[in-house]
């Protein structure tokens, strides 16, 4: 086909060929297309010869256009001079984002280096293809976003961008960099460059078909520390059919962020977001077991982590000047770095002390925190921990307490329901009670030295910041509460002891 630019200025053009090279990067650029046989030959005719000359493909992504637009991209291909146009079409129509996803996932798939996004209708500039796909290609970007809200082609309003959709654009770009902590100009621009490195470090599975996808996506990149550039483009309205509904749309993007940020701080885990939730956080909120334990290790210590998780605990710890070994049964931890070894175990056996990582090893401190009650006999690990505790060392344990106020409330009105964590989580197979915790320490050859109560996470269930006005008072309201009724208000049962020199019988 043929490839003559319609280039936006002659410097425009010069400034195109300098950018396209690919430096040996394998580019391809995906064209999404519904509906949009009056527009697709011209946007393909608009394309650089020398963005033709340095990508490897132009891929249609047709999704199941009710005209002409499949037919009109096969015949373009047919009378193509070269292979570099390819033309696919989704057997039903999968939405705006899923489109996307079957494109990224075919780029991936083909092992390509970048992939670049452009609307099929028009609506974004082609002549400025090399601007999105550069910064990558010179290894300063991971993902770069076409900007209008730059003024460098004239702005939003020159370009014909109606007054509504202009103050919508500004003021959802407000509320999310501030909700993100970003700095982006426009968050709602579908002219976008990715490195597939970073693609295939998305998970798509769950997200969105719809229009918001392109937040999803921005969301994702973001908490994955992924380096987002933008670049100034061309702003263009036409007489193109707009298949979004703003006021819809606008909800989508409110309600994404709000998913995100409630699963980033395991308030609930939201499908979409799932692999930024973690199922048991960081407590940071006032006598919360994290607190208590962090005033418990202290500095400069041997620590031993028993049912360590992920490490993300293990990294405060850590970061107080403390040397962390970590035991659990995962075969590695996500924040590696935050053990100075880490062993892969199954507590529900104990922890054999002839363990090479661990043989002949004794620590300042041993942590059990909300380990005990999900095996079916804590007495074998309590036994094992005292061969790596020192004389004079301590073993720091949390215990839910079930005779919360919350538990014996439900038990009023006949319900023990499981949940997906808390007290009642559907994991736990032991309960305990301050006095049953405190038995089961003593009666496995240890001498409790203190003993606190934790106070009820409410933040995490109102899901509201806890250093939030409302949550500080309602923290030192449960506080005081606690502290008259332990057993009643206490959360979790915080308990410090020592080894007895033999330990007493069961």
């Amino acid at each position: 086909m043929a490839v003559s630019a319609s280039p936006l200025t002659e410097s425009t053009n010069t400034i195109t060929d300098s950018l396209a090279p690919n430096s040996g990067k394998r580019i391809g650029i995906l064209v999404v297309t519904y509906n949009a046989v009056t527009t697709l030959a011209k946007v393909l005719k608009r394309i650089p010869a020398s963005v033709w000359k340095n990508v490897e493909e132009v891929v249609i992504f047709d999704d199941a256009s009710q005209d002409a637009t499949y037919e009109l991209a096969v015949g373009l291909k047919t009378l193509s001079p070269d292979s570099k146009l390819q033309v696919l079409k989704n057997e039903r129509n999968l939405g705006y984002g899923g489109n996307q996803k079957a494109g990224y996932r075919y780029f991936i798939e083909k092992g390509f280096d970048i992939a670049v996004l452009l609307h099929g209708d028009g609506q974004y500039a082609p002549e400025v293809l090399s601007h999105l796909y550069h910064p990558i290609v010179a290894g300063q970007a991971d993902a770069v976003f076409g900007s209008r809200m730059m003024k460098d082609y004239g702005g939003p309003r020159k370009g014909g961008m109606p007054l509504y959709k202009y103050a919508g654009n500004r003021i959802l770009t407000f509320f999310e960099n501030r909700a993100l902590g970003m700095h982006l100009t426009e968050f709602h621009s579908g002219y976008r460059a990715y490195s597939v490195q970073a693609l295939k470090q998305i998970d798509f599975s769950k997200m969105t078909d719809d229009f918001h996808f392109d937040t999803e996506i921005i969301i994702k990149l973001q908490h994955q520390g992924f380096r987002i550039h933008e670049v100034p483009i061309p702003t263009y309205y036409g007489d193109e059919i707009c298949y979004v509904n703003g006021l819809r749309y606008a909800r989508d993007v409110a309600r994404a962020v709000r998913r995100y940020d409630l699963t980033r701080r395991s308030v609930r885990c939201y499908p979409e977001f799932q692999e930024f939730f973690v199922h048991y956080p960081i407590k940071t909120s006032l006598h919360s077991s994290h607190e208590f334990v962090k005033l418990a290790v202290g500095r400069g210590h041997d620590v031993l982590d028993v049912g360590c998780g992920e490490g993300f605990l293990a990294e405060r710890i850590q970061q107080m000047g403390n040397h962390v070994t970590g035991i659990d049964v995962l075969p590695q931890a996500k924040q590696q770095d935050s053990f100075d070894q880490y062993v892969s175990a199954d507590l529900e056996h104990g922890i054999d002390p002839d363990t090479p990582e661990l043989r002949g090893r004794e620590f300042d401190k041993v942590l059990l925190l909300d380990v005990l009650e999900h095996l079916r006999r804590p007495e074998k690990l309590l036994e094992d921990c005292r061969c790596f505790l020192k004389q004079n060392g301590h073993l720091i344990v949390s215990l839910p307490n079930v005779a919360n106020i919350t538990v014996r409330l439900m038990l009023l009105f006949g319900r023990f329901n499981y949940t997906e964590r808390g007290i009642l989580d559907k994991t736990h197979l032991r309960f305990f009670t301050r006095r049953t915790a405190r038995q089961l320490l003593e009666s496995n050859g240890y001498r409790v030295i203190d003993q606190k109560m934790t106070i009820m996470p409410f933040e995490l269930v109102l899901g509201l910041p806890p250093d939030s006005l409302f949550m500080r008072i309602l923290q030192r309201f449960l506080i005081a509460c606690t502290a008259v009724m332990p057993g009643l208000f206490g959360y979790q049962i915080f308990l410090t002891a020592q080894k007895e020199r033999t330990p007493n019988s069961l």
